[in-house]
């Protein structure tokens, strides 16, 4: 079984996936990230594949993959650093990037090397769904890989069951159609989103992001979903915080307590 359907299994509330771009704030910063995230208990991270034009991604973690970018973290190098990660976590690890870098490297080759170091799956938002479905899929498949698919308040009713009849693990809430960023809280429309979404009653577990950043906004996303991904909030500790060990530990302090 898949590390993200065992921890699904095992665990159906409150879990916190963090994401971080590979490549900040040092080049190589990011076994080290990996191993203080699951140091303090931290369910699923989220490695970002730096891009020169994340469009899905607010002014926080654009300058994250910017800066990444210019330390000289690639793909290449991303695959080289996790070689031995499985000697650290045995913790869902999901490889978060944009579809132009991906089939420059070659999506079957990314899968091949994501299989030889242990990722469970990929998160690809600007990736259609039908091109998905016909050119994709099948190639994840054949290498047990997870595709975590996205829904906004935008999406249409009929489109989120076909995303659910094709998700074997969880489906990424996105809270706004907004770009990713921090916020203190959700308002009422959000809040509505949320409950329309769990009056579906859809197979797969759900995880909200966008705007997670404090122990509100979380507590809120667990009311709603099995749990949240936070991206900004932990980028700015790495900002805020001189080393990856103390980003980490200020970040799940703001979350958990």
């Amino acid at each position: 079984m898949n590390r993200i359907n065992t921890l699904f299994a095992k665990k159906n509330t409150n879990i916190l996936s963090v994401y971080f771009t590979a490549g900040y704030p040092k080049l190589n910063s990011t076994v080290e990230i990996i191993k203080q995230l699951d140091a303090q208990g931290v369910d699923i991270i989220e490695i970002g594949i730096p891009f020169s034009d994340p469009l899905a991604d607010g002014p926080v973690i654009q300058h994250s993959s910017q800066v990444a970018l210019k330390n000289g973290m690639s793909q290449h190098l991303l695959f080289e650093q996790l070689k031995d990660i499985r000697a650290i976590t045995n913790i869902p690890l999901i490889l978060m990037g944009y579809i132009n870098p991906i089939l420059q490297f070659g999506f079957e080759k990314l899968c091949i090397k994501a299989k030889e170091v242990g990722i469970d799956g990929f998160i690809i938002p600007d990736l259609p769904m039908a091109e998905y479905l016909q050119e994709f899929k099948p190639i994840a498949d054949k290498y047990k890989l997870e595709n975590i698919l996205l829904i906004t308040p935008e999406t249409p009713e009929e489109r989120i069951k076909l995303i659910d009849s094709h998700s074997k693990s969880f489906i990424y809430m996105v809270s706004s159609a907004a770009t990713t960023g921090v916020q203190s809280s959700f308002s009422g429309s959000k809040e509505a989103y949320f409950e329309r979404i769990n009056k579906m009653q859809l197979k797969n577990p759900l995880l909200i992001g966008f705007g997670i950043s404090n122990k509100e906004t979380f507590d809120s996303a667990c009311n709603h979903a099995s749990g949240a991904i936070i991206g900004s909030a932990f980028i700015q500790s790495l900002d805020e915080n001189t080393s990856e060990k103390a980003a980490v530990e200020a970040l799940i302090k703001k979350i958990r307590s």
